[in-house]
């Protein structure tokens, strides 16, 4: 399985997954430019996509909807550019070509948000992004896989010294805003074992968080837990800089 996460913030989200003659998209934020020239930079064709797994309707994540909407897109929300679309819902699981995709029910300000368990022959992929907590019902769907891209969206000290009004910041804090460091990281260590191979951190807040944070976070966890996972290579995304899996 080859995994391209093309961007990942506020300004959009994307990413690519492959195996063998499958293709999938998780989501596609940001802007026309930018997700052309990324799919081009990892040597792959648009058309050749099997299917568009949108997590939300949050413009971050679909703006660019409508370049893909000749495709199959599967979502549990509602979306207006997406001409053949298939429901989907929390607990279902899809065979689609060459992978299998679990959808996970969340917990976010925008309605009917899922992530995704994608699985090859070997290979487990965990993409939950977009949530305020993680519910306890997922957690047997989302243990023990091989790569992790998962929420680590702010610092709470760093996020109350920013400018944003009150309100906005007790969004982001509640239980359907984002995901802060020290829960991120206590969720991946209760949640990982000896076959995890990548974590990445995503969907950091470029205001109210930095790689640094996040990832000096999710090691002052482990120390706490007294885990040392040798074999887990695990980074922080940026906004615009395409991360790959192998």
């Amino acid at each position: 399985m080859r995994i391209d996460l093309l961007c990942s913030g506020s300004k959009g989200n994307s990413c690519l997954i492959r195996h063998k003659d499958t293709q999938l998209l998780i989501d596609c934020g940001s802007t026309k430019k930018y997700l052309m020239e990324s799919f081009q930079k990892v040597g792959a064709c648009v058309d050749d996509t099997n299917g568009v797994l949108i997590s939300h309707a949050h413009s971050d994540h679909v703006s660019q909807l409508k370049h893909f909407k000749h495709l199959d897109v599967y979502s549990y929300c509602d979306l207006k550019d997406a001409l053949d679309k298939h429901d989907v819902f929390p607990n279902q699981k899809m065979i689609i070509n060459d992978l299998s995709v679990q959808f996970i029910g969340l917990s976010h300000d925008s309605p009917h948000t899922i992530g995704f368990v994608v699985e090859s022959e070997t290979e487990k992929l965990v993409y939950v992004t977009d949530t305020g907590y993680v519910p306890n019902q997922i957690k047997p769907y989302i243990a023990n896989a091989d790569h992790y891209i998962f929420e680590s969206n702010h610092d709470v000290n760093r996020l109350m010294q920013t400018k944003r009004p009150m309100f906005l910041k007790q969004r982001i804090l509640s239980d359907s805003g984002h995901l802060n460091n020290e829960d991120s990281s206590l969720n991946l260590t209760s949640l990982i074992n000896m076959k995890t191979k990548n974590i990445v951190l995503a969907h950091l807040s470029e205001e109210a968080n930095t790689q640094d944070l996040a990832l000096d976070t999710f090691s002052d966890v482990l120390l706490r837990k007294d885990l040392h996972p040798s074999k887990v290579d695990v980074r922080a995304a940026k906004q615009f800089e395409i991360l790959t899996i192998e």
